[in-house]
């Protein structure tokens, strides 16, 4: 049986994660990509008009689970 290293994690996975709803990932995901400075990977790896997803263990993915669990102040 193979491993898969290159395994996608999606919005789907997230939001079941951090137990938030899609629609709210969304919009929290488009203001961090906004912020190039404080999310740069995340903002790199977006492309406009794709499905939200990372490769398992990215640094896209790690600011991606920050800018999700971030407060708004």
């Amino acid at each position: 049986m193979a491993v898969d290293k290159t395994k996608t994690i999606t919005l789907t996975d997230l939001c079941g994660e951090l137990k938030i709803k899609p629609r709210e990932a969304r919009m929290m995901l488009r203001l961090a990509v906004s912020k190039k400075l404080e999310y740069p990977a995340l903002a790199d790896a977006h492309v406009p008009r794709q499905p939200w997803q990372w490769p398992a263990g990215s640094k896209a993915l790690a600011e991606a689970k920050k800018a999700l669990t971030a407060t708004i102040d």
